[in-house]
């Protein structure tokens, strides 16, 4: 696997959601992430419709729950960093479930927010990468299942495996699409094969 590059490591004027009743211990996390020149917004017991648009969201690991978050588990659109105080495993197991790209243990000392915001960054990063890869492949597959398909249709016509797969070649450069383009046209004919113009 390859090895993968923090982007600048300059925060400054991202924004980030605190999702986390109010309490006294939230102090320390406000003051580092204003350090850091984050904007910081808190919100309690629902996220404000605005903060899909965050860079960052900060959620309480011991009372969170599924409906405070407008995206199914596991999919927000930003970096997800717990707030833990609890080591109970099924809050570790719903906070893992949740999307928790970092941790931070509470109570929240003066140390540990900026590490917290690269580590959250990057493991999103490398998921959201690793999502998009995943997501085409599907796509190639499917593309070779339609040209299985259209080779079969081909060959439905009287044609040996060899000559489906240069006709389709020939009908791909005839209409001057990609072989898969080709394949999806020859699969969505209602008789395959009986002309080669686009």
């Amino acid at each position: 696997m390859k090895r993968q590059r923090l982007r600048s490591q300059n925060l400054g004027g991202a924004r980030a959601i605190i999702l986390h009743r109010p309490h006294p211990g939230l102090q320390a996390l406000e003051r580092q992430l204003a350090a850091i020149g984050l904007v910081v917004e808190q919100a309690w017991p629902d996220l404000p419709a605005s903060a899909v648009a965050a860079d960052f969201t900060f959620f309480d690991a011991d009372d969170g729950h599924d409906s405070q978050f407008p995206w199914l588990p596991g999919q927000a659109p930003m970096p997800m960093i717990a707030l833990i105080g609890s080591e109970a495993p099924g809050r570790i197991e719903w906070t893992l479930n949740a999307g928790a790209d970092a941790q931070l243990l509470k109570p929240i000392g003066d140390a540990g927010v900026f590490s917290a915001l690269l580590t959250a960054r990057a493991a999103f990063e490398a998921r959201k990468s690793l999502m998009a890869e995943i997501e085409e492949l599907r796509r190639r597959l499917e593309q070779r299942q339609t040209v299985v398909r259209a080779v079969a249709a081909l060959m439905g016509m009287g044609k040996t495996e060899d000559e489906a797969y240069a006709q389709l070649r020939g009908m791909a450069m005839a209409w001057r699409v990609s072989f898969e383009a080709a394949a999806e046209r020859v699969v969505a004919m209602p008789r395959p094969g009986l002309s080669l113009r686009p």
